[in-house]
């Protein structure tokens, strides 16, 4: 992936991260899964995510949350990491990025809803958002989401609880679900960025 190492500071933590370069006009901010289930911005979904933004010329930035490999601190049990994603986006905003995307799986989609109400970001997208495992309720509006995908057999993220969160963040957004795939969608990689892919080209359009 063509992506290079950088740090920024969250709260005087020092949070490592990889930069891709690509428009200096668009950019996009992934998350990763939970840190206390090994979820870390090497994870499958989230290198996939990242490939999909590069491919279609954004700069990216993927990044550790506190406590995740280089990255000092602990978990935050997610404000602290609601913290990490917000000085990640400055950091993008402090390189001059005026429209910055926002992409996050799984625990990184939970924190990603959380941070959509607090920052401008100019499309969100939310991968198998953990419907069944975290809190939505302190989430609200999300006018700037696009996609939320998930998969049929996924029991952390099933389409039955995450589509009343749907309604309740932009009942515009596309609901996709893939016949099939769980919460990790093995074996459901190359389906998952093709959709991921579509929804990127419609949001940039």
């Amino acid at each position: 992936m063509n992506d290079s190492p950088v740090l920024f500071k969250s709260e005087g933590l020092s949070i490592e991260g990889r930069l891709g370069a690509g428009d200096m006009r668009k950019a996009v901010l992934i998350s990763h899964p939970h840190p206390q289930y090994g979820g870390n911005m090497q994870n499958p979904v989230v290198q996939s995510i990242t490939a999909v933004y590069q491919k279609k010329g954004y700069t990216s930035l993927r990044y550790n949350f506190r406590g995740v490999g280089k990255s000092q601190g602990a978990y935050g049990k997610g404000r602290g990491e609601l913290r990490d994603l917000l000085a990640a986006f400055a950091f993008l905003q402090a390189k001059g990025f005026s429209e910055i995307d926002l992409a996050g799986y799984s625990f990184g989609a939970w924190v990603t809803a959380l941070a959509a109400g607090k920052i401008q970001a100019g499309a969100v997208i939310l991968v198998a958002p953990p419907a069944a495992m975290m809190d939505f309720s302190q989430t609200g509006a999300i006018s700037a989401l696009k996609l939320v995908l998930a998969g049929s057999e996924d029991e952390f993220a099933p389409p039955q609880r995450v589509e009343p969160l749907i309604r309740r963040w932009n009942p515009e957004a596309r609901f996709s679900i893939i016949r099939g795939a769980d919460h990790f969608f093995f074996g459901y990689l190359d389906e998952l960025t093709a959709q991921l892919a579509a929804a990127v080209t419609r949001a940039a359009g």
